[in-house]
């Protein structure tokens, strides 16, 4: 079991979740509405190294502000994190809204990592940063109240996109996902007042990092979801999220589109996610 701590960065407090081990030290930063601990079977095929999970502002157990939340937040947050830690030369991992986030703590810590692997990044084209998205609306009703844990496991392994992630990332999802609603029932640990506004901000001018990527010198992989193999997914997740030329933005890029997975890749393939992840050592 990892050893869990928090650490006050930027007005707010985030929990993190450490597993001992060798160096380099590896960062992992999830995706928008999720939580640290949905890199846990990612985790379990790291051999040994060190691990620092983080639970992102509005998720999890870190505190949760009042929307609206702004994207280049997430990045001075991990930055801080890493000043906090004295993580240095890390290997920086993030996926979706992670992605964008570690990117800017790289530009912002320049000795904190020694390389990142970008998952789908959240990084669109610059034209793609043309005010707020339209799509939020429904996320903002997502059901909040839950029986339990397994309720919401049974709700969602028929359907997608969560029928074609690995069933115990499904469970680790649920299991840390919520949190005592204080009526003997459970509530989403993100809310989804706070994931809709995560989402609205995705598409704002002021949440280009364009100019400060450009700094990175430091090697990245990014990876693209590609073709999905005939998975039936919800229209926001049907295409990559992530600007065909990003790595082009960096220093040191390089560029793989990973076919047969959706923009879930750390949750439907963990086996391949710390593949990637040690290949980058």
């Amino acid at each position: 079991m990892p050893q869990e701590s928090t650490v006050a960065v930027n007005g707010v407090t985030l929990s993190l979740y450490e597993w001992p081990g060798a160096e380099p030290t590896i960062l992992l930063c999830h995706a928008t509405g999720f939580h640290a601990r949905c890199w846990d079977q990612v985790i379990a095929q790291l051999g040994g190294h060190r691990v620092i999970a983080v639970d992102m502002r509005g998720h999890g157990r870190s505190s949760k502000p009042a929307p609206p939340y702004a994207w280049k937040q997430f990045g001075y947050d991990v930055s801080a994190l890493t000043r906090e830690l004295n993580v240095r030369g890390a290997i920086g991992v993030g996926h979706s809204m992670g992605g964008h986030a570690v990117s800017l703590a790289a530009a912002l810590n320049s000795q904190a990592f020694s390389r990142l692997l970008l998952l789908d990044p959240v990084i669109r084209p610059r034209e793609g940063y043309s005010g707020p998205w339209v799509g939020s609306g429904h996320i903002a009703k997502r059901r909040n109240e839950w029986a339990s844990p397994e309720e919401m496991y049974d709700r969602f392994r028929d359907r997608a996109p969560f029928l074609y992630w690995n069933p115990d990332v499904l469970h680790d999802y649920c299991q840390f996902g919520l949190l005592p609603n204080g009526n003997g029932g459970f509530q989403l640990a993100c809310p989804p007042e706070i994931e809709a506004s995560i989402y609205e901000n995705s598409t704002m001018p002021d949440t280009m990092i364009y100019d400060e990527i450009a700094s990175v010198d430091i090697p990245v992989r990014v990876v693209r979801s590609g073709k999905h193999a005939g998975k039936q997914l919800p229209d926001s997740f049907d295409t990559s999220p992530t600007a065909p030329d990003l790595a082009r933005h960096f220093r040191h890029g390089t560029d793989l589109e990973l076919g047969g997975f959706s923009h879930f890749i750390p949750m439907e393939t963990p086996e391949l996610t710390a593949q990637m992840i040690l290949a980058s050592h």
